[in-house]
């Protein structure tokens, strides 16, 4: 970053940074702006402007159908790693509008159908890597005892 000191004030790049750490979390952005230099800060500048206040901060849509929106697109383009940085951002504790495991499991199932099974099927086992790391175990359950709940079991 420039060690000259700022005169003005940029609106839209701190709007940006808003809801991109309120998204991903302070420490995820901090590690990701601190790897700033003369070649790539324009294009920190330029996510954070455009996709955290351009699009983020469009009004029209709730923060969990925009992660929903991103899970399914980045699982259908096989973009492991940004599903993998917003899906931790969704599950982390104390992020905006953090996902629960229900919806995400219902996510994947419906990327499922429309993006194909081994796009979910990796999704799954991302999502679970990620719920570990943080601590969210889910409990077991034989496949043979899961069925979808609005159908029952008799």
């Amino acid at each position: 970053m420039s060690t000259k000191p700022r005169t003005d004030f940029d609106h839209a790049f701190e709007r940006g940074m808003r809801n991109r750490r309120a998204a991903l979390g302070d420490a995820w952005v901090d590690k990701s702006v601190a790897k700033a230099n003369a070649f790539n800060a324009e294009f920190q500048h330029f996510i954070t402007d455009y996709a955290w206040h351009g699009v983020w901060g469009r009004p029209g849509l709730d923060w969990k159908t925009r992660r929903i929106i991103v899970m399914a697109v980045t699982a259908s383009l096989g973009r492991w790693d940004e599903f993998e940085i917003h899906m931790r951002g969704s599950l982390t504790p104390g992020n905006a509008h953090t996902l629960s495991v229900d919806e995400v499991r219902e996510a994947l199932i419906q990327i499922a159908i429309y993006a194909g099974v081994p796009a979910a099927n990796t999704g799954f086992a991302k999502a679970l890597g990620i719920m570990r790391e943080l601590g969210i175990e889910p409990p077991a359950r034989p496949a043979d005892d899961a069925w979808h709940p609005g159908v029952g079991r008799s």
